[in-house]
């Protein structure tokens, strides 16, 4: 989500903190490189045979991308000296006491690292929640708990998802009450796990680590360790996989495959230069797979939930996203808004990119899951500030850094979903997003603000000529729009009606209980990331039939009965 507009401020594109205001060679090889199992060499040594101090896990432990039989496993070793390597041994168990154990192995970590450690546990069963532990040099860290994919017939899954944690601006409790859930089969993350700003410049409850904007190898690793040390992030990672994909501030501030709103070329290095080093602490600290070491920015990935979910993450902003256009037309109130003319026209700029459009074009013609899910940075649906049907020009529009600053772009992917000559439709779609510290629920129509469905317009009564929906996530801490009277959510649902709920308030998660009948997302809210909290509260529940492409209300479902244990 946006940034402070007092820092290192350039008139290119349109910021998503500025549309809250207005409305009220370090080329080095990444980390990426599977860690090495050894089978001869027993020992945590230097070259002269002596062992250098002892170990801690200070950033406990974390699991993530699970497959039908494999997961990865991760901690981050932190040594008392500075050893060439440490000796690294893992244990995997279908019990909280590791009894029963599945797997047990090495591998070693070093400096070149960051002492972090990554498994890819193999061999396991699908649909098998798993309990795994490391120790280096006697010491252990705590316990994890984890779980692989279901294969064949899947008939529910639950997952928490979530965007946006500013260690800065406030506390994790959503991480918290997220980790209490036992019944969670995975913790989906769509971005914005960290950010990039110095002391006092997005958030001033808690200070980040370094006390500077990161910019070197160095500033990102320390800010993704501060993050791996706060005890709620830990106790989420400790107790379920997490499914990440980045948005900006994983690097900075509105980025683009060129460069960045928050990035000043030359003063703070070149922008290949700023990538390569924040995506090697990335793939170093967070529990994720590389998909293609030899194209790291390459981020998106895929995952199947037996015959339930065809789940497809996205990557929105490093590989191919085209730079955010200007907003040059005023609007009293709102500041400067534009329309989908001149350059927004063009059919070459791009957010995915050709080629992951093809690929998402292939994962949802060719899957044969009862749902097709995407997982992705920012928001879909059209958000304008004056409402018109495409045949008047479509209306004046926020946010340029969305997908309504790429619509041609958007309108390929619509023509995946109705389908062409060769093509059958793309039905049951849910699309899911972050970013924008506030919370959304939508039916997703190509020309919203026409009501005769018949011309490919949108009825909002029936929710006829919607071809799929999403549901957009509030924020762990970063703050949203204080709109305690309702007034500026009521104002853009009556220019957006295709929006079915609005909440530009409050902090939180949300819930997804999933059936072969509907998808139903439910979204939590903290009452404070201001000090640490253990109240949580429900706030509204929406839902999609199969066969509907379209919202109802729905409400609060039931979590499943006998869980496995949460991690001790």
């Amino acid at each position: 989500m946006g940034r402070p507009l007092h820092v290192k401020p350039r008139p290119v594109g349109t910021s998503r903190r500025g549309f809250f205001t207005k409305s009220g060679s370090a080329a080095m090889a990444l980390a990426a490189t599977p860690m090495l199992v050894l089978a001869n060499r027993d020992d945590d040594e230097d070259d002269d045979g002596r062992r250098r101090g002892g170990v801690r896990f200070d950033h406990g432990v974390a699991s993530g991308d699970p497959l039908k039989q494999r997961l990865i496993l991760w901690t981050r070793v932190t040594p008392t000296a500075t050893p060439k390597n440490v000796l690294v041994k893992y244990v995997v168990a279908t019990d909280p006491q590791l009894r029963r154990v599945v797997e047990r192995g090495e591998v070693r970590t070093h400096a070149g690292r960051d002492y972090t450690v990554k498994v890819d546990a193999d061999r396991l069963r699908p649909g098998t929640t798993y309990y795994y532990r490391f120790e280096a040099r006697g010491v252990e860290s705590p316990i994890g708990r984890t779980r692989t994919l279901p294969a064949g017939p899947t008939q529910r899954l639950r997952m928490a998802v979530v965007s946006c944690s500013n260690h800065a601006a406030g506390y994790f409790n959503a991480y918290r009450r997220i980790g209490e859930r036992a019944d969670l089969d995975a913790v989906l993350h769509l971005g914005d796990y960290l950010y990039e700003y110095a002391p006092n410049q997005f958030g001033s409850t808690r200070t980040p680590e370094p006390a500077t904007e990161m910019v070197t190898l160095s500033d990102y690793r320390t800010r993704h360790a501060q993050y791996k040390r706060d005890a709620d992030s830990q106790d989420v990672h400790r107790q379920h996989p997490m499914i990440c994909i980045w948005d900006d501030h994983e690097i900075t501030n509105d980025s683009w495959t060129g460069g960045a709103e928050n990035h000043t070329e030359g003063a703070e290095g070149s922008w290949p230069e700023r990538v390569t080093m924040g995506l090697q602490a990335y793939y170093e600290w967070m529990p994720v797979r590389v998909p293609d070491p030899a194209q790291p920015r390459a981020n998106e990935r895929g995952f199947s939930f037996g015959d339930l979910i065809n789940l497809t993450m996205l990557e929105e902003r490093l590989s191919a996203r085209s730079q955010q256009l200007p907003a040059t037309i005023p609007a009293p109130g709102l500041g400067n808004v534009f329309a989908q003319v001149g350059a927004f026209a063009d059919p070459t700029r791009t957010l995915l990119g050709a080629e992951q459009e093809a690929w998402l074009a292939q994962r949802l013609r060719r899957s044969d899951a009862r749902w097709n899910l995407i997982g992705q940075g920012v928001m879909f649906a059209q958000l304008k500030a004056q409402g018109a049907p495409l045949a008047a020009g479509g209306g004046l529009f926020f946010n340029s850094d969305q997908w309504d600053g790429y619509q041609p772009a958007r309108d390929r992917v619509y023509g995946i979903l109705k389908g062409d000559a060769n093509n059958p439709p793309v039905n049951n779609c849910v699309i899911l997003t972050g970013d924008i510290h506030s919370s959304w629920a939508a039916d997703l129509g190509q020309d919203p603000n026409n009501p005769n469905p018949a011309t490919g317009g949108y009825n909002p009564a029936t929710g006829e000529g919607s071809r799929a929906v999403e549901f957009v996530g509030t924020s762990v801490s970063s703050p949203g729009l204080s709109d305690p009277s309702g007034n500026t959510a009521l104002f853009l649902r009556s220019v957006n009606p295709h929006f079915k709920y609005i909440d530009l308030n409050q902090r939180g998660y949300m819930l997804l209980d999933v059936t072969p009948a509907r998808v139903v997302c439910e979204w939590w809210y903290v009452d404070t990331v201001a000090s640490v909290s253990n109240i949580q509260t429900f706030g509204t529940a929406f839902e999609v039939v199969h066969g509907s492409n379209r919202l109802q209300p729905s409400a609060m479902t039931t979590p499943r009965a006998n869980p496995p244990l949460l991690a001790p």
